[in-house]
This record gives C-alpha cells, sequence and structure tokens, in this order.
C-alpha cells in the first residue's frame, strides 16, 4: 500500500484499489462494493453541494451500525463537512442538545430514533435524512428538496458516461482542520465535545496500518462496538475500510448468538471487544466447566492437564471463527483471572489503551509481545508522561502528548483548560506506572481514586477486580459513604435462580464474600457494609459503568 500523508487520499486508493471487491455488509441483509461505496458518496456530495453545505459545515449521524451510516460518515469526511456522530442510545433531549450546541446544518438518523424526535427542538438544521434509504424526513428548505428529488439525475449529468474509478475525488485536507466532533458519554459526568482533526485520525489510521500488518484486502471483519464510539469507528471501520476489508454490520444489539453466528460466517482475522464480551464467554462457559471436581482432578495430572487446555483453546477458536490471529481488547480493564486464564491456554489477545480525545490510540502492542497486566507501549507519534518521584514503582497521573491528541473541547475553553496544557499535554485523568521498558500498567482513574481515612490512595477498581471474582458476584461497584467503603452488588439472579439460592442465602454468600475481600485488602481499604441491587449498573456504550449516577445515591 503506497503511504499517505492524509487519510482523505487513503480514502480514494481504497476505492479505486477495490473497486469492484466488496466493502459493507449488514449482516443477513444489504451489502454493497467498494464501488457501490463510491457512487453513494459522490451522490451525497452533490446534495451537498446543491444544499449549500461547505467545508467546516457539520452533519449529525445518530443511528445503529450499518453500511448507511458509514456511506455518510466516509462522504461527509471526502467533501470536508465535521461529522458528529452521535450514540443512538441517547434520548431525544440529549439528541437534540447535541444537534443545535454543535450547530449542524443536517441530520441523519435512523426513522425509529427520528420519530421521538422534536424537529422544532432543533432550530438550527435545514433538514434530517433517514439512515435507511436517505429519504427526507424533514426539509426546510426547497434546496434540499430539489437536491434530494433530483439526486439521481444531477448525478446522471456529472457524470454522463460510465461512473468509473477515475471519477471518484475527495477533498485535499488540512492537518489541522477539524474533521470530527464525537461527544463523549463516559462514566464521570456530562458530555464534552471532542474536536479531533485530520492529522489526528490519520496518525491513528497509520499506526494500525504500520502495526496491525496481518489483516488484508479481502479479510472480513465484524463491526460490533458503537460506531460513534471512536474505538470501533478507526479500527473496526476506518482501518479495515483503507486495507480493503469487508466489513460486516450487526444491525442489531448483538447477543451472544448474534455474534457466534457472525463469527462462524464471517472467519475474522482480527476481533476487537470490550472485556465484557470476553469475560462473559471465560466466566460462563470455561470457568464452570474447571470447577467440576473430576475436571480438578485431571488438572492436577501433568501432561494431561496441557492437552485439556490445548482442547479448550481448540473451542474458543471455533466460537470466534477459526481463523483468528488477534483480539484487541480496550474501553475498560480486563479481568485479572480471565486474562491469567487466557495468557495460560496462549489464547492471542491484547489489551490496548486509549480515550476520545486521542482518536483513541495511547497504547498497544502485539499480543506476541504483550505482558500480563500492561496495555502494552505508547503508540507512534506520541509520547507518555507520569507525574511521579519514580514513574516505575510509584503510580502517578498519566499525561500524554503527540498527534493523536485532540483540539480541544467544542465551545468549552475552560474544560481544554482544564485537560489541556499549552504546550500539549493532555491530562488522561488515569493513574498508572511504566516499566524499563516503557510497558504501561494502568492502576485506575484519577478522579474515582478516594481519600482513605489517613491520607490513603484507594482505587476502588483493584477492589471490584477481587470482589467480582466472588461467588454469584455479577458486577460491583465501590464507593464512598461518610468516609467509609461501600460495595454495591449485582448477583448474578439467574444461577441463583439455577442453584436454588434463596435470597437468605444469597445474603449470607455476599457477607462472606465482603469477609474474604477484606482479608485480601489493605485496611483502609476494607468494606464496610454491602448492599445488593436488583437492576444492572447503568453504562456507556464502551460498557463502562456511570459511577457518579452512584455516587451519592446511596
Amino acid at each position: 500500500m503506497t503511504h499517505r500523508d492524509n487519510i482523505n487520499e487513503y480514502i480514494l486508493d481504497a476505492v479505486t484499489s477495490n473497486w469492484e471487491e466488496p466493502a459493507l455488509t449488514d449482516f443477513n441483509g444489504v451489502s454493497y462494493s467498494y464501488r457501490d461505496i463510491a457512487r453513494k458518496i459522490s451522490k451525497l456530495h452533490i446534495l451537498y453541494e446543491r444544499c449549500g453545505l461547505k467545508p467546516g459545515d457539520k452533519v449529525a449521524l445518530c443511528g445503529k451500525n450499518s453500511s448507511n451510516w458509514t456511506v455518510v460518515f466516509f462522504a461527509s469526511m471526502t467533501y470536508g463537512v465535521i461529522n458528529v456522530p452521535i450514540l443512538s442510545e441517547f434520548k431525544p433531549d440529549s439528541i437534540h442538545n447535541l444537534v443545535n450546541h454543535s450547530e449542524c446544518k443536517l441530520i441523519f438518523a435512523d426513522e425509529s430514533i427520528w420519530e421521538n424526535l422534536d424537529p422544532s427542538a432543533m432550530h438550527n438544521i435545514m433538514g434530517a435524512l433517514s439512515l435507511r434509504d436517505y429519504s427526507l424526513l424533514l426539509s426546510r428548505v426547497d434546496a434540499l428538496v430539489d437536491a434530494r428529488a433530483h439526486l439521481n439525475e444531477y448525478f446522471g449529468k456529472k457524470y454522463p458516461e460510465r461512473f468509473l474509478p477515475s471519477d471518484f475525488t475527495v477533498y485535499k485536507e488540512k492537518p489541522e482542520e477539524v474533521c470530527l466532533i464525537n461527544y463523549t458519554s463516559g462514566s464521570t459526568g456530562f458530555s464534552k465535545g471532542v474536536m479531533l482533526s485530520y492529522r489526528s485520525m490519520w496518525s491513528n489510521l497509520q499506526f494500525c496500518l504500520d502495526h496491525i500488518d496481518f489483516l488484508k484486502a479481502g479479510d472480513g471483519i465484524i463491526s460490533m462496538l458503537p460506531m460513534a464510539h471512536m474505538y470501533g469507528l478507526m479500527v473496526e471501520i476506518i482501518f479495515p475500510f483503507i486495507r480493503g476489508c469487508h466489513i460486516h454490520f450487526l444491525t442489531r444489539t448483538p447477543s451472544p448468538r448474534v455474534i457466534t453466528e457472525a463469527f462462524a460466517k464471517v472467519h475474522p482475522k482480527l476481533i476487537v471487544s470490550v472485556p465484557l464480551i470476553i469475560e462473559k464467554i471465560i466466566k460462563t462457559k470455561v470457568f464452570p466447566l474447571l470447577e467440576k471436581p473430576l475436571m480438578k482432578i485431571l488438572m492436577r495430572v501433568p501432561f494431561v492437564d496441557d492437552r485439556l487446555l490445548a482442547r479448550i483453546k481448540s473451542q474458543l477458536e471455533i466460537t470466534f471463527g477459526g481463523q483468528l490471529h488477534e483480539m484487541i481488547i480496550g474501553g475498560a480493564k480486563l479481568n485479572k483471572d480471565v486474562e491469567l486464564f487466557l495468557r495460560r491456554i496462549g489464547f492471542p489477545f491484547t489489551v490496548g489503551y486509549g480515550m476520545t480525545e486521542c482518536a483513541p490510540l495511547i497504547s498497544y502492542c502485539s499480543h506476541e509481545e504483550m505482558r500480563p497486566g500492561s496495555c502494552g507501549k505508547v503508540v507512534d507519534r506520541m509520547e507518555l508522561h507520569i507525574d511521579s518521584p519514580d514513574p516505575r514503582t510509584v503510580p502517578g497521573v498519566l499525561y500524554t502528548k503527540g498527534d493523536n491528541v485532540m483540539k480541544g473541547y467544542y465551545k468549552n475553553p475552560d474544560a481544554t483548560r482544564s485537560e489541556l496544557s499549552d504546550d500539549g499535554w493532555l491530562c488522561t485523568g488515569d493513574i498508572g506506572v511504566l516499566d524499563e521498558d516503557g510497558f504501561l500498567y494502568l492502576r485506575g482513574r484519577d478522579k474515582n481514586m478516594i481519600l482513605g481515612p489517613s491520607g490513603q490512595n484507594i482505587y476502588p477498581e483493584e477492589i471490584e477486580q477481587i470482589l467480582d471474582n466472588m461467588a454469584y458476584v455479577s458486577e460491583s461497584l465501590v464507593i464512598s459513604e461518610d468516609g467509609r467503603l461501600v460495595a454495591l452488588i449485582y448477583p448474578d439472579y439467574e444461577l441463583a435462580a439455577r442453584e436454588s439460592i434463596s435470597m437468605e442465602d444469597l445474603e449470607q454468600q455476599m457477607s462472606e464474600n465482603i469477609t474474604t475481600v477484606n482479608k485480601e485488602v489493605p485496611s483502609y481499604s476494607k468494606i464496610a457494609s454491602f448492599k445488593l441491587m436488583s437492576e444492572e449498573f447503568e453504562k456507556t456504550p464502551k460498557r463502562s459503568i456511570k459511577r457518579y449516577l452512584y455516587q451519592h445515591k446511596y
């Protein structure tokens, strides 16, 4: 692949080099070749032009993962229009606010989302189009009505002969121009509009092209993560598209059955995941098997244990399609016991680290290089700094600087100043250490850190990791209440019901769990009490618990 210094030229190369090859498929639905994508992008360019949109104007995208969502995204990027992806899970009021705050001129939305929105609450938009077929949902200007009604006619006039690869054109961007505004929905509070430049997008893409080199043109990949989130957008969509891959979208919420079916059909070499997916498979299918009395005995027998583990690994590989070269896990910390087990069987996974403000990559390394508990080394064109007297042994707040870093928060200079220094260092809000070889180990979120009774730093994630491995615990959250640590626990009610465990026995089991945890943590990190939750914790799209919702609730 020819090296390019900007992302739009990479898109141009990908489309023209793979013209007749399959590009995007809605799983068990419509499928498009790279030529089809080029035609659709070029038609949207005409629509934008006829409506008077100019580079720097903004277009909102709000829908579930789909081929048509991706077409709009690439159409806007290659026209110079700023994409504003909005998570489909957001409530109508939030969508209204983000469309207005970003001053979008158009919105593309799923019809199921649009029917719950109030057009009068979005005063800046000239219109709305359906992500199903780009039909008009709303128009406030005649130019949009005319452009949509006569789009095929205008396309035919512009390209009177056959539409050829040489007819496909892209906007020549400047590196520092804003490419997209991504509104965070993180676990620390109200969303902020992260302004990402073409430079930061290109730098992330270039790293993937240089270091995830086993993915080739024609390979299949499955899009499971929300495309309005930078992790899924960059590593599951932009990078594979530029490689010339065939991307399959799980257009519905990815249930285990649908995911397994997709893996069996696509046979992906690369899987991009959050910890929850792999943890659920290991904790529900593998760990219970290893706890059976006979298995416990066999696992102590030399050579037999290796054969059993090899069989488990083989079955896991079949579950993931049989051709997996690497699984990249990011978005949250991987459960320690699950990580140790995956390493023991030689499963090809690695743990990366990033954030929306870095579009998103900060650290990564291949599964061959990866060290237990680490999330890799700093990526190309980026630097790391730990604010600590000894970054190797004393955890400190992590700062990063380089080409991936955002330009700032849209229309929020105060938030920008609080996170981004004048000389370009971004405060990640995470706490960690760097070993002598440059491997990064995260200890927790700076904002989640609890100050102990004598000034000790308590990292609730470390306590939760122990508690989450206890009997009948599905997930937990440790909060500070009146200077005492309280564990909020959502039990595995399904397992308890299957095993006929009463609520009284479940409470007793949790009490025993807390006693066990308190033996493993320092005295200042002991849990004083616990509360059983009736429902799962509310989560962000990348499955992080929205901690701020619970800190002062109980």
